[in-house]
């Protein structure tokens, strides 16, 4: 099954969030080992763009919903077996 948004096919979880943001998904999660300036200049800019596109968050839920919608298979998620617990039995004696 294929997804695509827009005309652009979405081959990962994160290419589908980078085509419904329009942006990289580092710009909103931020990278690992970041410093505080270029966290700070992040948020900035990620403030910009919502401040350009106050429609954005609703627009991607909405998206995300569709894609939901139309692969449920998504979320076909099978419960695991837990091990039936083993009880120990209590050792009454001297060890030899």
């Amino acid at each position: 099954m294929r997804t695509y948004v827009g005309r652009q096919q979405a081959i990962s979880v994160q290419d589908f969030a980078e085509l419904a943001l329009g942006t990289p998904v580092e710009l909103w999660l931020g990278v690992e080992g970041e410093t505080e300036e270029e966290r700070a200049a992040r948020e900035d800019a990620a403030r910009d763009i919502l401040t350009d596109n106050p429609n954005l968050p609703d627009d991607l839920v909405r998206i995300a919903a569709q894609v939901i919608e139309e692969n449920p298979d998504l979320f076909d998620v099978v419960p695991l077996v837990r091990p039936a617990r083993r009880r120990r039995t209590a050792r009454k004696g001297a060890a030899a």
